[in-house]
């Protein structure tokens, strides 16, 4: 894999591999297989899937969060959702390696589908490490770093800003505003990486990289991206902060995100933080 994050005939690598996941943590990826293995049997799960920092190599003890994606047979229901929140629990209260678990539920239809070709099934191809079962990956196409892919990633930033926006106003703890600012942060960042990422040509998931790759191009909103990363890595409670990244760096970028990509195909369901 290249410094930009591609492999040798221009596709972008996967970016995390098992081999990669620091030894504090590979109990709790061990963990992690056994609970999914032992929870989801009867047929319901198809694969399993560990993505973040932890399987590309960059996880830090006591502060980073464990993060999977189980592709199931059939639809999530909500006796699934209940097994996940399940697991999270009990790894979470194991492991004080982890600060949290977080899991994706999705069918294997939705992950294969047209539709989701390149949002869903990109994540999971480039950004997800197989953990258990058939990889999904194998039916999925190669991608490259396209208009196409900025599009279908994050051309959503607009529906994801007026839910920050209801969550914010409802928001009445500093931890209340710590998630929301860390998920905010975090989409922003990501989305101004992927509106520079055809120009660049490459891929990271990394906050820092992305901020600074996102500032050669727009120099004059640079110095927010840049704080937004440091938001993303750690959370402020400070109203002033959420402002900053819901009514202004993040209307601009959705706006300029339009203009340059496009809006991403309406789903018909729209969900996420």
């Amino acid at each position: 894999m290249s410094e930009s994050g591609l492999a040798h005939d221009g596709t972008i690598a996967r970016e995390g591999a098992l081999d990669r996941v620091p030894a504090a943590f590979a109990p709790v990826v061990d963990a992690a297989r056994t609970r999914i293995a032992e929870t989801f049997d009867g047929g319901r799960l198809h694969s399993a899937y560990v993505y973040g920092s932890i399987p590309r190599g960059t996880a830090i003890p006591g502060v980073s969060d464990l993060d999977l994606q189980l592709a199931l047979h059939h639809e999530p229901t909500e006796a699934d959702h209940a097994d996940a929140r399940a697991i999270e629990a009990a790894l979470d209260h194991a492991y004080p390696q982890i600060d949290g678990v977080g899991t994706l539920l999705t069918s294997t239809h939705a992950l294969l589908s047209d539709l989701e070709r390149h949002d869903a099934g990109f994540f999971l191809a480039c950004l997800c490490t197989p953990l258990l079962g058939p990889d999904l990956a194998e039916r999925l196409p190669r991608y490259r770093p396209t208009t196409l892919l900025a599009r279908e990633t994050n051309g959503d930033l607009a529906l994801a800003l007026k839910r920050w926006r209801i969550r914010a106003a409802e928001a009445v703890t500093d931890a209340d505003r710590r998630a929301l600012s860390r998920v905010a942060a975090r989409r922003i960042v990501r989305t101004g990486f992927t509106l520079v990422m055809p120009r660049w040509g490459g891929w990271t998931s990394d906050l820092n990289e992305s901020a600074e790759l996102f500032g050669r191009y727009y120099p004059e909103r640079g110095e927010q991206m840049r704080t937004a990363a440091t938001i993303g890595r750690t959370p402020s409670a400070d109203p002033a902060v959420l402002s900053t990244l819901i009514d202004d760096l993040g209307p601009w970028l959705a706006a300029e995100y339009t203009a340059v990509h496009g809006e991403k195909r309406p789903r018909p369901l729209e969900n996420g933080s």
